[in-house]
């Protein structure tokens, strides 16, 4: 009887004896191994929810769908756990014991975890939705829900990737909250009207670019409005204002000739 023994190679063997043979370029072969980890990495998901049969049936869910799926019972387990770990997505239910689910979502923004957020809860009030997108929530799910749903928002916001987005602009000590229209020079708040938040905001948007006065009649007027440059000077002066002169400080600047920008510290 004949035997033939077969060494079936490895596709990386493959590559490697065909680079040697000068029939591709080896920099192919670490692109390769790259992509191929790329594929095999599972996406990893963190469920911070206290009722442990949802918590289960969801987890049950996503593994089923190929991913890494780690879970805690309460805000305080699931904060170190979202902040040892770098996660995909978290999946935050908003009744939690203790630290509830706006807390978490709050500290962990405040603490510089920008891994999407879906949060769901069994609240349907408008002012609920709105107050967890307020603490830095990515989006909004409804109990009870589709599990169908439940993974098409999960991919979407996934797609969005790890983008930082402070729910508080600070630049310097100047800070300002979209949420509630409040701006803070140091400690003191600083009260403005509407066009001068607005204008403030643009800038603390782009601190240090030079922003024109077209570009800052864009973001802080509509288009309604007459297309007349000087308003924004005039708005600019009552913005130094309140958050400059009183303070002794010159944090806008003018740029001859193009506009105006906000220095990157703030002024300080």
């Amino acid at each position: 009887m004949r035997v033939v023994l077969l060494r079936v190679k490895s596709r990386e063997a493959r590559l490697r004896s065909a680079a040697g043979r000068g029939r591709i370029h080896p920099s192919f072969i670490l692109l390769s191994s790259v992509l191929d980890n790329l594929a095999q990495s599972p996406m990893r998901v963190l469920i911070i929810e206290d009722e442990v049969k949802m918590a289960a049936l969801i987890r049950r869910g996503l593994e089923h769908e190929g991913m890494a799926v780690d879970a805690a019972a309460d805000g305080e387990e699931g904060l170190w756990r979202a902040e040892a770990v770098e996660y995909d997505a978290i999946i935050l239910d908003l009744m939690l014991p203790g630290i509830d689910g706006l807390e978490v979502c709050r500290r962990l923004r405040e603490s510089g975890v920008w891994s999407p957020i879906l949060m769901m809860t069994a609240r349907d009030a408008v002012k609920d939705r709105v107050a967890g997108l307020d603490r830095g929530a990515d989006d909004y799910l409804t109990k009870p829900f589709s599990y169908a749903e439940l993974l098409a928002r999960l991919r979407a916001i996934v797609r969005r990737g790890w983008l930082e987005r402070p729910t508080e602009l600070r630049v310097g000590d100047l800070r300002l909250d979209p949420a509630t229209r409040q701006a803070w020079r140091g400690g003191s708040e600083v009260a403005l009207s509407a066009k001068e938040f607005a204008l403030l905001e643009t800038f603390m948007r782009r601190p240090g670019e030079v922003l024109t006065r077209f570009q800052l009649l864009e973001h802080a007027w509509d288009y309604e409005y007459e297309n007349r440059s000087n308003i924004i000077d005039s708005y600019v002066r009552f913005v130094r204002g309140k958050v400059d002169r009183p303070f002794g400080v010159e944090s806008i600047e003018t740029v001859r000739g193009v506009g105006y920008r906000l220095r990157p510290d703030g002024g300080r």
